[in-house]
């Protein structure tokens, strides 16, 4: 089995392309092995020394490192991890309910028309982007105009994850919709 990887705008997370589908549908993100319960994939690669956040996308995951560890070090036992998950029979996850960046998106019948507009652009427009450099976001709230997100994957605790809500986001869904006055991120 040959694994891709792939730097990230996060010097602490890199992405791993195993060519192989990861997750049929939405992303998890796991930030450490207690939320891993549902997934025996993360578990395993929570076991690894300096594993501090394991992301799942359709065809990539995500591993954030611990600022005590270099990839150099670190890199082969998460490639370990990945190729003896997929010789394994193992799920990726046990458990087939939406995970939190799916149901943010989902149309709601109670949304305001604005928000479905926000909802859409984010899920066409922010998601597949933010996807490319490993992570993916997650629509909280739309409120007096501000739009709370929060990103996971490599985009959680990226030094560019500001910019980019702002200077990119921001700018579009604003373009896209005059009620949108600002973005803002939401912590985990």
């Amino acid at each position: 089995m040959f694994i891709q990887t792939e730097q990230t705008p996060n010097p602490q997370t890199l992405k791993f392309l195993p060519g192989k589908v990861v997750m049929d549908e939405g992303t998890a993100f796991y930030q450490n092995i207690d939320e891993a319960s549902d997934s025996p994939f993360a578990r395993r690669l929570f076991a690894v020394d300096g594993v501090e956040g394991v992301f799942f996308g359709s065809d990539f995951i995500t591993i954030t490192k611990s600022d005590s560890y270099e990839w150099q070090v670190l890199k082969p036992s998460v490639l370990g991890g990945i190729i003896d998950h997929f010789n394994s029979d193992d799920k990726t996850i046990e458990k087939t309910a939406a995970k939190e960046a799916e149901k943010s998106l989902e149309k709601n019948e109670d949304d305001s028309d604005i928000v479905k507009q926000i909802k859409e652009l984010l899920d066409t427009r922010v998601r597949p982007a933010v996807a490319m450099d490993g992570g993916d976001i997650i629509y909280n709230d739309f409120e007096d105009g501000v739009v709370y997100l929060k990103m996971q994957g490599a985009c959680s605790g990226c030094p560019s994850s500001t910019a980019t809500l702002k200077m990119g986001i921001e700018n579009m869904l604003k373009h896209y919709i005059p009620e949108v006055q600002e973005v803002r991120p939401v912590d985990a």
